[in-house]
């Protein structure tokens, strides 16, 4: 797989937009619009682009409360602690990091109470030793 310079602009314009037209996207990086369509093809094929999904506007996502939920593990319990986060609705995102702890789950909810029982909920999961939580006061910038 083999990810040019060109392919780069165009992966930035779609995170933009992923709506956006080909007429548009090819306007935007001076090629041709059949051009633009045979990059997505290919980038599709070859796995690049997994999919396309829903952004949220800024106003709705800066009405969620939301914070990072770091997790340390008990032994030999990651496979089973991922698969239980999956099934957690509230959870956006889940990285092993190194450190302290061994992962740090991004939560949100409607309000202070959601948020809280979906914290509890990771608390009690088998194979979590322990949580620390940081409810994100604010976002100074998104990319």
């Amino acid at each position: 797989m083999t990810v040019t310079a060109k392919d780069r602009e165009l992966l930035m314009v779609l995170s933009e937009d992923a709506r956006m037209p080909v007429a548009e996207i090819a306007r935007r990086l001076g090629v041709a619009r059949t051009t633009v369509q045979t990059r997505i093809d290919r980038l599709c094929d070859e796995g690049v682009i997994a999919g396309y999904s829903v952004r949220l506007s800024d106003d709705f996502q800066n009405s969620l409360v939301r914070a990072h939920v770091m997790i340390v593990l008990k032994e030999k319990a990651l496979g089973a602690v991922v698969h239980g986060l999956q099934a957690i609705a509230g959870v956006s995102a889940v990285h092993s990091v190194s450190g302290n702890f061994d992962l740090i789950v991004e939560v949100a909810g409607q309000s202070v109470s959601e948020l809280d029982r979906i914290i509890d909920v990771i608390g009690e999961l088998d194979g979590v030793a322990r949580t620390q939580s940081s409810v994100i006061l604010s976002t100074r910038f998104r990319r």
